[in-house]
C-alpha cells in the first residue's frame, strides 16, 4: 500500500511514469469488469480508456480513505456502466455485433471465446443487482473480499454470501440454457 500511496501522489503531481504505471497495473482488470457488466468487448475498451481519462482529470481530488486506489478506480468504472446502460436503454435495441475482433487469430477459437463472454453477461443477468456487482468485482476486477465490501459498502461476511449464492445461481442458469 505505501508504493501504491507513493504512485499516487507522484500521478497527482502528474508525472507521467506514474500515470503510465498506474494504467498498465489497472487497466486489464478495469476492462474485463466493464466487458462483464456490458457484454460489448469494443465497447468496454472505450469505456476503459474514458474511466482513466475521468481518474487522471480528477486524481488531484483523490484522497486514500483506507481502501486501494483501483477501488476509486471501480467506483469510476461503475458509475460510467450505469450512465451507459441508460443511456443504451433510451435507444432502440442494436444486435451484438457480428464481426469477429483480432485479425490473425484463429476465427473459430475467437468465435467461441466470444460466444462464452456473451453466455456469461447473459446469464450474469439473471442474477441480481448485488450479486452481479460481486461477481463483477470479484473475478473480473480481481479484487479482493475485503476490497469488495469496501467498494460495494457492505461487510465481508455479506460479500462473501453475495458470492456463494451468485455462483450458485450462475451454475444453475448456465446448465439450465
Amino acid at each position: 500500500m505505501q508504493g501504491e500511496e507513493s504512485l499516487v501522489r507522484r500521478a497527482q503531481q502528474h508525472d507521467q511514469t506514474a500515470l503510465t504505471r498506474i494504467y498498465e497495473e489497472n487497466f486489464d482488470k478495469i476492462y474485463r469488469y466493464i466487458v462483464l457488466k456490458i457484454g460489448d468487448r469494443i465497447e468496454a475498451e472505450d469505456m476503459t480508456q474514458q474511466v482513466f481519462l475521468n481518474a487522471f482529470k480528477s486524481i488531484s481530488s483523490y484522497k486514500p480513505k483506507g481502501s486501494p486506489f483501483s477501488s476509486w478506480l471501480f467506483r469510476i468504472a461503475h458509475n460510467q456502466i450505469v450512465d451507459y446502460l441508460r443511456r443504451k436503454s433510451k435507444r432502440a435495441t442494436v444486435p451484438l455485433e457480428e464481426t469477429l475482433a483480432g485479425g490473425g487469430t484463429d476465427p473459430g477459437l475467437e468465435a467461441e471465446r466470444k460466444l462464452t463472454i456473451e453466455q456469461l453477461a447473459l446469464a450474469a443477468k439473471k442474477l441480481t443487482k448485488a450479486q452481479q456487482e460481486v461477481i463483477s468485482l470479484r473475478f473480473a476486477g480481481e479484487l479482493s473480499v475485503s476490497q469488495v465490501a469496501k467498494v460495494m459498502g457492505k461487510s465481508e461476511g455479506a460479500i462473501k454470501a453475495l458470492q456463494h449464492s451468485a455462483i450458485l445461481s450462475l451454475r444453475k442458469i448456465l446448465a439450465a440454457g
